[in-house]
């Protein structure tokens, strides 16, 4: 039992990592309604001008504000010569603009800071931590903890940014309806700013993490898959559903690893491994056939 809590412990605070890209597609799909197929782009290029601001000799906190401006640049410009321009067209164009970004950034960022695999030190070493190890016996990383926390600390700002300031709630009223929103004289392209601009700051968090744990790589850009299981799950316009989301896919692959090859191999014999890798989409999957809207979404009824 005691290997099994520590099992799901540990993919809990992984399943927190996913969260956090995953609260980048469902910031800007709030606003405006746009699967945003370029936020795994969007970490690796944060992750890139970190590295890429270091290795000009600026230390890692000038580094980091310096990718937030990157990433605000990238956001806005999203905004005014992407966006701006398609304002009204059916959403399967702005899907495919978003495609092009992807691929755009994907160019942009080696062009910029270079494509070598490089680390990005954040001071925390990713080792049990022994206080807790000697107490109960269970192996909690120390940079898991680290990277959950920060995502706790994030999603509550952001949470307090919703739901108590004017921006927040213009954004909501936005997200509700974009014509009812111009009709009460509310910015549509600025909201549209801020949102791309607070999915950038997102981004660079989640580059750092990422790039921290496995290096600031192209794999990077294939985080944003590790998301879509979770997007399923709780919701593509709720930010507790991308956090309940990631908790359920994080804990569940990790003990479908553990436990699914043995009773496979029983089964059917020869070798069941790599289940971790597929598992969250063939559970999403079966949780669209239930749940089509995910755990937090808004439920779609059919009018004849």
């Amino acid at each position: 039992m005691q290997f099994f809590f520590e099992i799901a412990i540990t993919g809990l605070l992984s399943g927190l990592m996913y969260s956090l890209v995953a609260l980048g597609f469902v910031l800007i799909y709030k606003a405006s309604g746009v699967f945003n197929f370029a936020q795994g782009a969007m970490v690796y290029f944060a992750a890139l001008a970190v590295v890429g601001l270091m290795d000009q000799g600026l230390p890692m906190w000038a580094a980091i504000v310096g990718a937030f401006g990157v990433m605000l640049v990238v956001g806005l410009a999203t905004e005014r010569f992407v966006l701006r321009k398609l304002v009204n067209q059916p959403p399967i164009t702005l899907f495919m603009a978003t495609i092009g970004l992807a691929f755009f950034l994907e160019g942009l960022g080696p062009l910029l800071f270079g494509n070598a695999v490089r680390p990005i030190n954040l001071g925390i070493v990713d080792e049990p931590i022994m206080a807790i190890m000697d107490k109960i016996g269970i192996g909690i990383s120390k940079f898991d903890l680290f990277a959950s926390g920060t995502v706790i600390v994030l999603v509550t700002l952001l949470a307090l940014f919703f739901q108590k300031t004017k921006v927040g709630r213009a954004l909501r009223a936005v997200a509700d309806d974009h014509q009812a929103a111009l009709s009460l004289g509310i910015p549509l392209q600025h909201i549209w700013a801020i949102v791309w601009g607070v999915a950038g700051f997102v981004a660079l968090v989640a580059g750092l993490l990422w790039g921290s744990r496995n290096g600031v790589q192209f794999a990077l850009t294939m985080t944003a898959l590790k998301a879509l299981p979770v997007l399923i799950l709780g919701g593509f316009t709720s930010v507790p559903g991308a956090i309940v989301g990631g908790l359920i896919i994080g804990a569940s692959e990790k003990l479908a690893e553990i436990y699914i090859p043995p009773v496979m191999q029983d089964l059917f014999g020869g070798n069941f491994g790599g289940i971790e890798g597929w598992f969250p989409y063939v559970f999403a999957l079966l949780f669209l056939l239930v749940r089509p809207e995910g755990l937090f979404g808004e439920k779609h009824i059919d009018r004849v």
